[in-house]
């Protein structure tokens, strides 16, 4: 997309697109406040009611509400995996079973290590799904109409399988209670309009293993050009996929994020940071973050958000 005056209008138009109704006029008055973390229910079997536990959601991160997490849960390496699959299997099974019982969709084990996947009815569920959980800080990723989560061994019921839990209950509480059936059907057709200016960049999809040359030098290539255009700093906490880059402040990180994702590219934050992804399959230069980032903060810039 070409960087026009008319930039900011268009982004802005897209984003009142993805948000639910009630944030579309009053998404910069959002704060990033928690209303507090609900605690975990049981049913008479001694096992979490998945389905009693939450009557409210903080509000969307995507809107600017807080990210559920304060940083990146990833999915388990194969090695970890490895050390002990028998809790690796208990763990996939609550998070399949917390999963259906928190939002009605079908959820299974997935063939690549350290996932599980859903099923969603519309590949612009899916889409806007794995979006607006990446931007609560829990890895997702989307296939068609297959949006996985992320496994491990070491998931804790009360930490890890509940943030999982949590981040698709509270998204698709949005999406189906608070986004209309036509709605539904513009998103689609935005999502249709960005694909066919830019596949949708997002972490790459894997068991996290070794990190590879070709990731690593990708990675410092986006950082040097990030700062060539922009001055910005990479930040030295690295996570599998993604490159985290400094937006001096809150204000500044939460819209420079909602950029990036209205223009096709998955994003979340970490206080002052936002996170972008590396991924040597669909921005093999990494010219197209490194613009987009560019963008983002020549954009913020201008609207004083720095």
């Amino acid at each position: 997309m070409p960087d026009r005056s008319d930039d900011y209008e268009l982004l802005e138009a897209r984003l009142k697109t993805l948000l639910p109704e009630e944030y579309r006029d009053s998404y910069e008055d959002v704060q990033p406040v928690s209303m507090g973390s609900a605690g975990l229910k049981f049913g008479r079997d001694g096992r979490v009611a998945w389905d009693k536990i939450w009557g409210s959601f903080c509000d969307l991160a995507m809107a600017g509400g807080p990210p559920h997490r304060g940083t990146l849960l990833e999915a388990a390496t194969r090695a970890d995996i490895d050390l002990d699959r028998g809790h690796y299997r208990q763990v996939v099974d609550e998070l399949c079973r917390g999963v259906e019982m928190a939002t009605g969709l079908a959820a299974e084990p997935s063939s690549i290590s350290g996932w599980i996947h859903v099923d969603c009815p519309s590949t612009s569920m899916a889409g806007w799904l794995v979006r607006a959980i990446n931007m609560e800080n829990i890895s997702a990723h989307v296939d068609g109409m297959i949006l996985h989560l992320p496994a491990g061994p070491r998931f804790r019921l009360e930490k890890e399988i509940k943030n999982v839990i949590t981040s698709i209950a509270k998204t698709c509480h949005y999406w189906l209670g608070h986004t209309s059936v036509a709605q539904h059907r513009a998103i689609a057709d935005l999502f249709k309009v960005m694909e066919s200016e830019s596949p949708l960049i997002q972490a790459p999809f894997s068991a996290r293993n070794i990190r590879t040359a070709a990731f690593e030098k990708l990675r410092d290539t986006i950082t040097a050009k990030i700062h060539s255009q922009t001055g910005l700093e990479a930040t030295a906490c690295e996570y599998h996929g993604w490159l985290g880059v400094s937006c001096l402040n809150v204000r500044a990180a939460i819209w420079m994020m909602r950029v990036m994702v209205a223009s096709n590219v998955l994003c979340r934050r970490e206080g002052n940071f936002i996170y972008v992804p590396v991924n040597p399959s669909t921005d093999r230069k990494g010219d197209r973050i490194a613009a987009l980032v560019a963008r983002a903060h020549r954009m913020a810039r201008a609207q004083r958000m720095i």
